[in-house]
């Protein structure tokens, strides 16, 4: 790999992450004023997401939704013990992530159909698979040990902020606003990007501007990282949960960064796409497996390239979609893993579990 073709890839990785994390931002922040208003007026700041009896379905049905947008708000949800565990699995497992939209995207009007089947039948696979299993989980009353971080935050005004003054004023102010700014003025485009559309004269300053999204929350969410003791305010005020709501965005988009350029180097570089249509070319038994493992990659980017790989690939076994669908966690995995990673490393190896579990047993039923 050339200078040249090492900066491109640099590049397209970077804009990658911030079409994602323009349309993951209108999720979370959105979701996070909309809790918000919702506490002021109701007065509730502790009760559950619904009746706990009905978490799977409910966790099931969100993770229906396209886009990853439903696992980041559940992973909160759990964080602050609104669901349990079973809910929150069920959303690992029926979620397609920005798959669906590969499938749903389909440009060629010979394929809409089939995609669209494709996509409904993997739903319907991965929500039924999202219910059994998450009632299965919260039969056997699995409990994890996890605080609230909202309520366990304790803000420290200690002299060592003052060492850091350019740190302090990024994190607080020019960061938050920024990130905020970017994220209104991509709205649009973010969510036209996710079926493949855009706004065709100013397709090169959206580019950019994405590129740029992407750079200022890995440098916020590294600031944070580093500088703890510059830990935004945990007061019930608008401010706070929006602070809250962008540290949370600039986690995702950074680590949705990271796991892009690892899958892509690793597909593009180190196996090769002769050697990986070799893969998905092979015996059918052998495709679902390879499909679960590459699913299993955290994010999005492992179900993009089944999804992808379905739709060029002749006779791709819809069983292998199933398993890589259901192997998914989305971007949700990573708020999830930062917060607990005990909770996030026990979703990812169940779901690979119940997707090959799932995969083979579509496989049986005719699913080829």
């Amino acid at each position: 790999m050339t200078f040249k073709d090492s900066y491109e890839f640099l590049l397209n990785n970077l804009e990658a992450a911030g079409v994602i994390g323009g349309y993951v931002s209108i999720s979370i922040i959105g979701f996070a004023i909309i809790s918000f208003i919702a506490k002021k007026k109701y007065h509730k700041t502790s009760s559950n997401f619904g009746p706990r009896r009905f978490h799977p379905i409910i966790g099931s049905l969100l993770g229906a939704v396209p886009g990853c947008g439903a696992t980041i708000i559940v992973s909160s949800l759990y964080k602050n013990r609104k669901i349990s565990f079973g809910g929150l699995f069920a959303t690992f497992i029926s979620t397609l992530g920005e798959g669906s939209f590969v499938l749903l995207g389909a440009s060629d009007e010979a394929n809409v159909l089939a995609n669209l089947e494709a996509y409904l039948t993997i739903t319907v696979f991965g929500f039924l698979a999202g219910v059994f299993f998450g009632y299965l989980i919260d039969f056997f009353q699995f409990k994890s040990e996890r605080i609230n971080v909202q309520k366990e935050l304790i803000v420290e005004k200690s002299s060592e902020e003052d060492q850091y003054p350019f740190i302090g004023k990024f994190i607080e102010e020019l960061g938050f606003y920024s990130i905020m700014i970017i994220a209104i003025i991509l709205a649009p485009s973010s969510i036209m990007a996710l079926w493949g559309g855009g706004i065709e004269y100013i397709s090169e300053i959206i580019y950019w501007i994405y590129i740029c999204f992407t750079v200022i929350c890995i440098i916020y969410y590294m600031s944070k990282l580093f500088h703890k003791q510059l830990n935004t305010s945990c007061d019930n005020t608008i401010k706070s949960t929006t602070l809250h709501a962008v540290k949370d965005v600039a986690m995702v988009v950074t680590f949705v960064f990271f796991g892009l350029f690892v899958a892509n180097y690793i597909i593009d570089e180190l196996i090769g796409e002769d050697k990986f249509k070799l893969w998905m070319t092979s015996s059918t038994y052998v495709v679902v497996l390879i499909a679960a493992l590459i699913g299993l990659m955290p994010g999005c980017g492992g179900m993009i390239v089944v999804a992808v790989a379905y739709i060029d690939i002749p006779d791709f076994p819809i069983a292998a979609l199933i398993a890589a669908a259901i192997a998914t966690s989305g971007d949700g995995i990573f708020p999830l893993l930062a917060e607990n990673r005990k909770d996030g490393l026990i979703v990812t190896g169940f779901g690979l579990i119940v997707a090959i579990f799932v995969g083979y047993l579509s496989l049986f039923l005719g699913f080829n």
